[in-house]
């Protein structure tokens, strides 16, 4: 048998060279060229050997562009995978080509990072993710233009956060290549700019508002890219960073679990619903990046991977009806479940996955990260009996979750009489859908295939702590009773939630704050200019006439050029305070 090839192309190559091309092709031959550039990224992830390729001297450091290890190859498998399917439904859903080509430099760039084998490419894609998924958010134009400039000054901050904590790692082990470090972060101070850093990605509670005010704005098909990326691969960057997991990061995951579900709830807009779901999920695969075991790692990897299928499918689904009905609240719909039965079942399918029911994926991955929480993480303060702190705080999340999606698909689908005849998805869209739920159910039926992708073998104690088997008699009662409950509690407060209005989250304290804040410093810049500018002018006249007639300027020090002089020096004073004080607090909103 013939050794393969090592490659030396990175996988985000060929992606970026396609979303270079793509808006001057034709949009038949541009979206073909995007589907078969991130479908090829599948096998050829697949096929390259694990180690470090294609190393490099970046900014003139050591860096490795090509690092091919469980983690990242997981990453790349379903990166390239959803980014084909992504592109045939931008496709199909009339999106522009250019907005095609912005997602797919998206794609690259996380491609870019994930498969970085040091903290300064990571760092470099991180950025540049943030640049592209901005213009992507950007390009729709409206209401997606303040979102766009909001989410890019909160990531801005990350990024920054970020930065200072690779910066700080190297200042302690003299080296961005992960293998300098076998513990993440090094020293102190960077695990915490880090954490925080990687928090405004991954939506810690008090950073995640960005979610669910940047992907209900964009056109339906940028929402399917931007569902997935950023926050997994903020997953990702939160693993290379605390390898061996941190207790404070578990408990934000199992916080954001349920603040995230409990806000799904309260949403009547579709897509902004999906978002705060977004953050509840991740909480689960940040939990498990806190738990730091094997068991919790695999799960973590498990649930990113799973999480990127169905929630991009929900995504799909959400949008085909907007893209039918031109509604984005579910207070408009109703009834729609005769009128798109394809794009109901493929809801439906997406809604177990998400919740954790039996037979489809979520409930695999769900089921290992509650295992790791188990056996594998203090019981912590608020144990009750036989369940621990944060395993709690994971199945709260987990009725939230089902609480959410039977609302949902209550008024979208089943709820009333549709008063309009609505096409179903056509067909680039419905092949999109099928494609995505049949793994769906395929990996929540084999689990086996979806182990065999796992860093780990958790079905092994000599590999984990505990084996894990996924339909056990327990696991699968534990599925069921979270959706008796989810169903129960829905009837209970289905009526009093239909009366709930927009409920506030903390974009209502730091939108406006940002907003008013950053008009604050380009005024206070430019008038600290202009007072700057006045002080020199007379400072310069009052010097020359001291040159040429000193004793006449003594006569005129208390003349009203000087008076004058010093309420400039004054004013110029107080600007720069002002713009100083409104930097400071646009860095905390």
């Amino acid at each position: 048998m013939v050794d393969p090839v090592v490659p030396v192309v990175p996988p985000f190559v060929p992606v970026l060279l396609a979303a270079l091309l793509l808006p001057f092709l034709g949009r038949r031959a541009g979206h073909l060229l995007g589907i078969v550039a991130t479908g090829v990224v599948v096998p050829y992830v697949w096929l390259t050997p694990a180690g470090q390729h294609l190393p490099v001297r970046l900014f003139g450091f050591d860096a490795v562009l090509y690092n091919v290890d469980p983690f990242s190859t997981l990453m790349g498998l379903i990166f390239g995978f959803i980014g084909a399917v992504g592109v045939l439904y931008s496709w199909y859903s009339k999106a522009p080509s250019l907005q095609t080509a912005f997602a797919l430099s998206y794609v690259g760039t996380s491609l870019g990072a994930v498969f970085g084998g040091d903290w300064l490419s990571l760092i470099f894609f991180w950025e540049l993710m943030a640049v592209t998924s901005t213009l992507l958010v950007w390009h729709y134009g409206g209401r997606a233009v303040r979102a766009g400039y909001r989410y890019a000054l909160l990531h801005g901050i990350g990024g920054t956060l970020l930065l200072g904590a690779v910066v700080w790692h190297y200042v302690e082990v003299g080296s961005f290549l992960f293998t300098a470090a076998e513990a993440g972060m090094a020293g102190t101070v960077a695990p915490v700019l880090a954490a925080v850093g990687i928090g405004v990605n991954v939506g810690f509670v008090g950073l995640h508002a960005w979610l669910p005010d940047t992907y209900p704005r964009p056109h339906i098909a940028a929402s399917v890219f931007l569902c997935v990326f950023t926050t997994k691969t903020g997953v990702y960057g939160m693993y290379r960073a605390f390898p061996e997991g941190n207790v404070a990061i578990a408990y934000m995951g199992g916080l954001m679990a349920v603040f995230g579900a409990t806000y799904a709830l309260f949403q009547n807009d579709m897509r902004r619903l999906l978002s705060y779901h977004i953050q509840s999920q991740v909480g689960y695969m940040v939990a498990a990046v806190g738990i730091g075991t094997t068991l919790a790692q695999s799960g973590a990897m498990a649930h990113v991977f799973n999480h990127i299928l169905y929630k991009g499918l929900l995504f799909m689904a959400a949008g085909v009806v907007i893209y039918r009905t031109g509604t984005e609240s579910l207070k408009k719909l109703g009834g729609l479940g005769r009128e798109m039965p394809l794009t109901a079942v493929s809801f439906a399918v997406a809604a177990l996955s998400i919740a954790g029911f039996p037979l489809f994926n979520g409930f695999v991955s769900k089921g290992i990260i509650i295992s790791a929480s188990h056996y594998d993480f203090p019981a912590g303060p608020f144990a009750v009996g036989d369940f621990h702190t944060l395993e709690l705080l994971l199945l709260i999340g987990g009725v939230g979750t089902f609480l959410s999606f039977i609302k949902f698909g209550y008024y979208a689908f089943l709820h009333g009489e549709s008063d309009r005849n609505v096409a179903d998805a056509n067909v680039g869209q419905s092949v999109a859908m099928v494609s995505v739920a049949v793994l769906c159910v395929f990996f929540g039926v084999f689990d086996s295939a979806l182990f065999a992708l796992l860093p780990y073998d958790v079905t092994t104690e000599q590999v984990v702590s505990h084996a894990y088997v996924t339909y056990t008699v327990g696991h699968v009662l534990e599925g069921l009773a979270l959706a008796a409950i989810g169903l129960v509690g829905f009837v209970l407060i289905k009526k009093p939630l239909s009366s709930v209005g927009r409920v506030p989250d903390v974009d209502s304290l730091y939108n406006p704050a940002a907003l008013y804040g950053s008009r604050a410093v380009v005024v206070g810049i430019t008038e600290l200019y202009a007072a700057v500018d006045r002080a020199a002018v007379r400072t310069a006249r009052v010097i020359t006439d001291a040159v040429n007639d000193p004793e006449t300027v003594l006569k005129r020090s208390t003349s009203r050029d000087s008076v004058q002089l010093r309420a400039d020096i004054g004013t110029s004073v107080a600007l720069v305070t002002l713009v100083v004080l409104s930097a400071f607090a646009l860095m905390f909103v």
